[in-house]
Order: structure tokens, then C-alpha cells, then sequence
């Protein structure tokens, strides 16, 4: 809900998780006076450090371990875990909800939970696009009928580390572009949940996880993230490949999901919407 008090429409957030995406967030929305992160909700542990952060970077901001009373719009940027403690039971309070880790939703019947809750709670759960272009143009397209969606990603080996891909290659010794996946965006997204966001929004866009395949590629010639996205229907077909620069606190996340947690919140916050 807009706030009016100070002469112009203020929307008003809380985000959950303060990672290297949700640390951005605030970081980047200090420009954005049409938007005002009220909350961060963090762990216990984390609350002063991210307060002291806060104090920085986002003044007036305070850093908690609940969802405030009264929040109207909350925005995931902690991980899969934070959509069952967080997400769920916000919804069913008819708290508005966006999501940026959404390779959770590969887990069987999670989306669906997710739409009974927010039907229960008379409000809607946003997925947000992350790091992938097109997803307007996909969804789309999927109103026409899709008959193949293909995703590959691709990155520098250490953005694999911390995944089964270190038991498949010699990541810190790796000569060549080496692909260590192919399969369904469903398997992709239950072995590579950190890596795997791209890959679960294409497949919600479209033709869904058990259809839609995935090539997983690291490639030591590349410094970027590399996304290229193939579509098929009766509506044409399109390819779009973007390089995405890496956070630089994580390599594992492009710099565009931040953008997009930016776009969604000005997007609410805004009279005219893109």
C-alpha cells in the first residue's frame, strides 16, 4: 500500500534474507525515494551486522527476525528454505509475496501450495524473473501452445562450486568448456538449487520442469554467466542469449536479479508499469 504522508506515493517492503542479493537490494534502492524498505528479516545471529549495514546504506531501516505486523508486501531474497517458513504462512495473512529463488518450486506440489495459500488469503505470489530476459514473450507464447523450450547455462567453473559439479570435473583445473548436465529443468533444478533459478522460472513460463531441458555448462573462457534460451510454438520461435555480469559477494547470482527485485517494487510503486 502507497504511503502518502511525505507528498509522494511511497511503497513500502519488507525483504527477507540480507545475502548478497538482499544486501544489493537495499544497497541500489537508496536512489528509489518512490520505494522504502521498511524490514529486513534476518536470523537472530545476523540481526546486528545487518543492522550496523543498514545503518549505511539503508537509514531508518531496521533489521528483525519476524515479519513485522501490518506488512503488506514482502519479497524473498533468502533461499528455498524461506519460501515454507516465510512465504506460505505470509500468504494465507493475505500478505502480497514476490519471489526471487524460485528453483524451490521444482519441489512436487510446492507451486501449488503456494497458489492455495495465496487463494486462501485473497492476494497474489509474484515470480519474479531473476536473470533471464524474455519471460514476457515466453509466457506469452504459451497461450498459443510451446513445443520446445531448451535452456543452457553457462559459467565460469568456480560459479559451479558447491555443487555436484565439483564431483563430475576438476573445477579449479578446468582447460575447456565442459558441459556436466543434461536433462529435465525438474532435475536441474533439484541438483543445482543455488545455480537452478533460471532454469525454474523458463520452465514456468513455459512448458513447465518435466519438459523443458537444460544443458549445464562450465566454461573457464567466460567470466560472465551466460543464459541462452530456445522457443518453439505456434507462435514462432525466438533465441535470446544474455551474459550476465556475477555479483561480485556471489558468483552464483547474476547482477540482473537484483534488477528485477528492483523492476517488480518500481513496477508497484509507479503509475505507469513496464
Amino acid at each position: 500500500m502507497a504511503d502518502t504522508s511525505k507528498g509522494i506515493n511511497v511503497l513500502n517492503a519488507v525483504i527477507i534474507g540480507f545475502g548478497g542479493i538482499g544486501q544489493e537490494v537495499c544497497k541500489r534502492l537508496h536512489e528509489h525515494k518512490e520505494i522504502n524498505i521498511t524490514h529486513v528479516v534476518v536470523r537472530d545471529e545476523k540481526c546486528l551486522s545487518t543492522q550496523q549495514y543498514l545503518d549505511t546504506h539503508l537509514p531508518g531501516t531496521l533489521a528483525v527476525t519476524n515479519i513485522p505486523i501490518g506488512t503488506k508486501l514482502l519479497i524473498e531474497c533468502a533461499g528455498h528454505q524461506a519460501i515454507h517458513a516465510y512465504v506460505l504462512p505470509a500468504l494465507l495473512t493475505g500478505i502480497e509475496c514476490a519471489i526471487v529463488s524460485t528453483g524451490a518450486l521444482a519441489e512436487p506440489l510446492l507451486p501449488e501450495k503456494l497458489i492455495a495459500n495465496a487463494e486462501a488469503g485473497h492476494t497474489q505470489v509474484h515470480l519474479l524473473s531473476g536473470a533471464i530476459g524474455a519471460i514476457d514473450a515466453l509466457s506469452s507464447a504459451k497461450f498459443a501452445g510451446l513445443s520446445e523450450v531448451t535452456y543452457t547455462g553457462r559459467k565460469p567453473p568456480l560459479g559451479w562450486k558447491g555443487t555436484p559439479a565439483e564431483n563430475l570435473l576438476d573445477l579449479a583445473n578446468l582447460g575447456r568448456a565442459s558441459t556436466f548436465f543434461e536433462g529435465s529443468a525438474r532435475d536441474a533444478s533439484t541438483l543445482y538449487p543455488k545455480n537452478a533459478n533460471v532454469a525454474a522460472t523458463i520452465s514456468l513460463a513455459g512448458l513447465g520442469f518435466d519438459k523443458t531441458r537444460v544443458k549445464l555448462i562450465a566454461d573457464p573462457s567466460t567470466n560472465d554467466n551466460v543464459h541462452h534460451l530456445s522457443a518453439k510454438g505456434e507462435f514462432g520461435e525466438f533465441e535470446l542469449t544474455m551474459r550476465g555480469i556475477p555479483l561480485p559477494s556471489n558468483p552464483k547470482t547474476s547482477t540482473l536479479t537484483v534488477l528485477s527485485v528492483i523492476r517488480f517494487l518500481a513496477n508497484k510503486a509507479n503509475a505507469l508499469v513496464i
